[in-house]
């Protein structure tokens, strides 16, 4: 059987000796021999060099290495999956998300979701990069902006719009803009050292539609110190509602323009708009999982979004300069 022999194969790399393999795998050493030949025959290429003593792997052998482990340690998932149809959901789970919207709102989520769930485990991994959930085995990510075209399955979490705000005292003691030009004028809050998030300091119908080139004596390349700064008077600041949000309900924030209407189920959603989406690779044996955790991500956020529920209760699109 093949997927003997791709044990056989793996085994035998993983403990460099055809012997030490056998015993492992509770089979006699040229009962290994004989399944690796098979392997080699039918992928026609010669995978080890074997001697009595050494055992060395070509370059065919190094790079079929990653896609033998693969396909074990996929077969071993849907194996799980199946023996899992008649039970309660349970397994691991690795998801990611970025930085500053997993530490806000997916580990809360998260956390509900195991308390409905609890013979699930979650790795969660929160960073910036977009990782390719192939090589690391990822079953779900979480990821804000806009998707780039990919054979991934994508399903819409949450609308996403960038909020113009600042500190009461910074309004106080600079004026208040009275249109997105204005801003020009006053100390802007801006993302250094990497490529600023789509939408940044962008209006529909000002300057060309292309990005104000807005200015301050502080840029961060972390919009999490940004908000911070803003909150304690540095300057005017850009940011996501989901990351904003907190502070505008506080009253830390102050919207400086009236906020866009909050996006509801039954709007049009475009697919080139910035979104929160959790993608997945299709046909994975942990799907059915995967599957409960995006429902539970969706109703966790709500429609609309949680955020912009308490910043519409809080009466934030209202507000205007006095």
């Amino acid at each position: 059987m093949m997927i003997d022999a791709l044990k056989c194969f793996v085994t035998v790399v993983e403990l460099s000796s055809l012997s030490r393999a056998a015993v492992q795998l509770e089979m006699a050493v040229s009962s290994v021999s004989r399944k690796i030949d098979a392997l080699e025959s039918e992928l026609g290429a010669r995978l080890l060099l074997r001697s009595s003593r050494h055992v060395v792997v070509t370059d065919a052998g190094e790079r079929f290495l990653p896609r033998a482990r693969n396909i074990l340690a996929e077969l071993a998932d849907g194996k799980h999956a199946v023996q899992e149809l008649d039970s309660e959901p349970r397994g691991l789970l690795t998801v990611t998300a970025p930085a500053a919207f997993g530490r806000l709102h997916v580990a809360p989520a998260i956390a509900s979701f195991l308390q409905r769930y609890p013979l699930i485990e979650v790795d969660l991994h929160v960073s910036d990069d977009v990782v390719d959930l192939s090589a690391r085995r990822v079953d779900v990510a979480v990821r804000a902006g806009v998707l780039p075209a990919s054979d991934l399955v994508a399903t819409w979490l949450a609308g996403m719009n960038r909020v113009v705000s600042a500190s009461p005292a910074y309004l106080a003691r600079h004026g208040w803009p009275a249109s997105p030009e204005d801003l020009l004028k006053h100390q802007c809050l801006t993302v250094n050292g990497r490529v600023p998030p789509r939408g940044w300091w962008r209006f529909e119908g000002v300057n060309g539609n292309q990005p104000l080139p807005v200015k301050g004596n502080l840029r961060c390349d972390d919009t999490d110190s940004l908000l911070h700064a803003a909150i304690s008077g540095a300057g005017i600041v850009h940011l996501a509602n989901w990351l904003a949000s907190d502070a505008i309900v506080a009253g830390q924030l102050v919207p400086v323009f009236p906020m866009l209407p909050i996006e509801r189920d039954d709007v049009r959603r475009d697919t080139n708009a910035p979104a929160i989406h959790a993608v997945h690779m299709p046909g994975r044996s942990n799907q059915a999982k995967s599957q409960l955790l995006i429902r539970h991500l969706k109703e966790y956020f709500g429609s609309p979004a949680y955020w912009d529920v308490a910043m519409e209760a809080a009466g934030a699109g209202e507000r205007r300069a006095p």
